[in-house]
């Protein structure tokens, strides 16, 4: 994973993304959908391009349920932007880079 990308759990999600100076991409994901992987090359080149002024973080929903099922996470991928510890935009499905990166840039 990308040196400014990190991993979430349901453990560390409030300190690492509710908890958040900054603004927080979280990608829920698994590695067998195939969109995810699709659009992860993405997320990766953002997290990389807005380091010290947003976080990007990735969820296994696999892995971890209960936060997925907390913001109701239906299909994936789902990206949610989290600012000041609430949900302040929601993507579900792939989408372009302009797309994912204007959801970022409304909120820095």
């Amino acid at each position: 994973m990308a040196g400014n990308m990190f991993e979430v759990t349901d453990q560390s999600f409030e300190k690492d993304v509710l908890q958040s100076d900054q603004p927080v991409l979280v990608d829920f994901w698994a590695a067998w959908c195939g969109p995810c992987r699709m659009i992860a090359p993405t997320v990766e080149a953002l997290a990389k391009e807005y380091a010290g002024k947003a976080k990007v973080a990735k969820m296994n929903v696999d892995d971890n349920q209960l936060t997925p099922s907390q913001y109701n996470i239906r299909g994936i991928p789902t990206l949610l932007l989290f600012k000041g510890g609430r949900v302040q935009e929601q993507l579900v499905g792939a989408a372009g880079r302009d797309v994912i990166e204007n959801m970022i840039k409304k909120h820095l």
